[in-house]
């Protein structure tokens, strides 16, 4: 750059573990493709040396789901290795939207929603990744330190490395040329911003999701332009579900598995969760080995009910996010309620001032828009002290009232 590279330095001094059979697993496991090659990057953890490695987040929102914990399961991998791990907060970025997977632009997020988001994704990802290691925590950092620093000068520069075409490329705009959807300017700038961040950091590893490969691509044009050194691209499967082709991890699809969801919420979505995913899952987002994994495969392949094997994924993700403890008890609640069609013992109340029904189910987030209550409203899915009520206009008494949604969800309401 014209001017004075924005960056970050930092010195970790921690031993480097180069076990080839974990580096391959590594490597072998939730991975789609590496970039330039898989035996470069393998060859780079073989060699001993100190690599800094990132995941980058733009906290667009409240929640993270099991979805996203896979990146950040690799990244605590490579930290225990001895490896220097970043978790990249994209702060600035996050202003701009990424328009990644997107029909429209992305509406962008005032700072206040960002440092709201940025503080929950924090604690989502503590029973993750170690923070607080003595030899060798896992960092975070905000990309705001050097792209807020940034001169027009340097986004000429920056914007010098890419060609219109090359932008142009993306699925997304294609898709909105074609139904005459508009593409704004700003858009164009993320994967600059994003790109830079491997410069600003210097990596020699960035690890994503496969929707992210031509934001992490580049960020390997930029780092050879600027630091004329080489850019490792990690980028892992995505949660899909092999029947529809849909993302399973879809507020709008159903299937949302949040990372701060409660152990018995948790363990009640994944029992939901269709059977033929039931492997990925338990590949992607939990630590069980993989040997146990395929002997799994071949027990729902042959006679195990896909149900009992679907609860030990449950539990794995209880206990990793809460406890084993917690676990326990929310298979035990699930049991009781599933099984033998009773009541929770322990059911959440809300004070509520509505006695609109619509209203109640989002307040208690037993639903998730309007929309999404009046559909399960209308399916018969919702009922009230027992008793199922189909009409999307019906108010509620003064008093306590036992909500359910589906077979497992429940709340209790105070109104008055």
């Amino acid at each position: 750059m014209a001017d004075k590279k924005v960056g970050y330095k930092f010195k970790n001094m921690s031993k480097i573990i180069t076990d080839e059979k974990l580096i391959e697993e590594i490597l072998t496991r939730s991975v789609a493709e590496v970039l330039p090659t898989m035996q470069d990057l393998k060859n780079a953890l073989l060699s001993g040396k100190k690599l800094r490695i990132y995941v980058g987040a733009d906290a667009t929102g409240p929640q993270l789901h099991i979805g996203h914990a896979t990146n950040f399961m690799i990244l605590e991998k490579l930290r225990r290795l001895g490896h220097e791990v970043i978790v990249l907060f994209g702060d600035f970025t996050a202003l701009i939207g990424d328009p990644t997977d997107k029909s429209a632009a992305r509406i962008r997020l005032t700072k206040a929603q960002v440092e709201a988001n940025i503080k929950s994704w924090k604690e989502q990802i503590a029973p993750i990744l170690n923070f607080k290691d003595r030899k060798n925590p896992a960092k975070i950092l905000r990309n705001s330190k050097w792209l807020a620093k940034l001169k027009f000068t340097n986004l000429i520069e920056l914007a010098s490395n890419f060609t219109v075409q090359r932008m142009l490329e993306r699925d997304m705009y294609e898709k909105r040329i074609e139904e005459g959807k508009p593409i704004h300017m700003h858009e164009f700038f993320y994967p600059l911003m994003q790109g830079y961040d491997s410069v600003a950091m210097d990596v020699d590893l960035e690890i994503g999701g496969t929707d992210q490969t031509f934001n992490m691509l580049a960020g390997r044009t930029l780092q050879k332009s600027y630091n004329d050194r080489e850019k490792f691209v990690l980028a892992t499967t995505l949660l899909v579900n092999p029947k529809t082709g849909k993302k399973l991890m879809s507020k709008s699809e159903g299937g949302f598995i949040a990372l701060n969801d409660s152990p018995t919420e948790m363990f009640g979505k994944t029992m939901a969760l269709p059977d033929e995913v039931i492997i990925q899952v338990f590949t992607d987002c939990t630590y069980l080995p993989l040997e146990e994994i395929k002997e799994l495969e071949k027990q729902m392949k042959s006679w195990a009910n896909p149900r009992d094997i679907k609860m030990k994924l449950a539990f794995e993700l209880v206990k990793i996010y809460y406890s084993e403890k917690a676990a326990q008890e929310a298979q035990e609640n699930f049991v009781k309620v599933f099984s033998k069609k009773e009541t929770p013992e322990e059911v959440k109340s809300y004070k509520v001032e509505s006695k609109k029904l619509l209203e109640i189910l989002v307040e208690t987030n037993l639903a998730s828009s309007n929309s999404d209550g009046r559909r399960v409203i209308k399916q018969g899915g919702v009922k009230i002290d027992n008793e199922v009520i189909k009409d999307v206009n019906f108010n509620l008494s003064t008093g306590e009232h036992l909500i359910q949604k589906g077979k497992r969800f429940f709340v209790k309401v105070i109104i008055g």
